[in-house]
This record gives structure tokens, sequence and C-alpha cells, in this order.
């Protein structure tokens, strides 16, 4: 062999540089890391057998829900005039969003609070008719023979 190369098809310069390792986050086009979901499947015995693309597709399934909560959840910051996503945040984006709510409907977060909500039949009614006074009952006043007054509700009031 001629120039000192060692097997291959003839390059220039001799050996072959090694190429540097690329993450299977990186070939799947994802931030969270693949490697360590592997790890913590395995780990974890949930089966005996992890196939290889098993973890690639839960590492993306858990970056999808994570960018949509995050999303939603600094959007509520943002309705709140806040720059920084807390508990509370996260909760009312999680319980506006359907699907979301239905994911997480046995899951307490802490420090989130509560959805405001005031049911119905606690708030007053607004059906006051002209010139009359909040607090005033509608019905019918007479007066009998001895000049008492009779007063009487309107029956569709009750």
């Amino acid at each position: 062999m001629a120039g000192g190369a060692k097997g291959g098809k003839g390059g220039i310069g001799g050996s072959n540089p090694k190429k540097a390792p690329v993450s299977r986050s990186t070939k799947a086009g994802i931030t969270f890391p693949v490697g360590r979901i592997q790890r913590y499947l395995r780990k974890g015995r949930y089966a005996d057998r992890i196939g290889a693309g098993a973890a690639v597709y839960l590492t993306a399934v858990l970056e999808y829900l994570v960018s949509e909560i995050v999303e939603l959840s600094g959007n509520a910051a943002q309705d709140n005039k806040k720059k920084r996503i807390i508990p509370r945040h996260i909760q009312l984006a999680v319980r506006n969003d359907e699907e979301l709510n239905r994911l997480f409907k046995d899951v307490t977060i802490a420090s989130g609070g509560v959805l405001p909500n005031i049911h119905s039949s606690l708030i007053p009614k607004k059906n006051k008719k002209k010139g009359q006074k909040e607090g005033m009952s509608t019905g019918t006043v007479t007066t009998n023979e001895e000049g008492a007054l009779d007063v009487y509700a309107d029956a569709n009031q009750y």
C-alpha cells in the first residue's frame, strides 16, 4: 500500500478521522434526553425488554406535553400581568384546557388554588321593573273595610 493508508477505499490523508458522536435526541430532533428516558425505562423494570424506539417515542410525547403546559401557563401568567410562571398559572392552564384537565383529573398541583367559580343560584337576579327599588317585592296593596292595609304577593314570584 502506498502512502501509508490503512484499509478503506483510497482516502487522502491516511487514516479516517472519527466522527463526533450524535445523540439520539439530536437524531430525533427533540430537546429532551432520549438516553436518560431509556435508562429510566430499563431501571424501572416496566418490561423485560425495551425496544429501541420506545424511549424516543416516550421522550417526544413528554416534550410535547411539557411544551403545551408551558405555553398555556405562560399565557395565564401574561393575563395576570406577570413574567414568571407560578403554580397558580399552571393550575389555571391545566384546568381551563379540556384535554389537559382530563389527563390531570386526579392530580393536585401544590399551591395551585382552585378555578374561580360562583354557582349560578348564588348570583342575585336582575329582574327588577322600572321605578321599583331594590329589595322591594312586587305585589298588590289594598285597604280593607277597617282601613288596614292588606298586602298580597304576586303568584308568579313564588
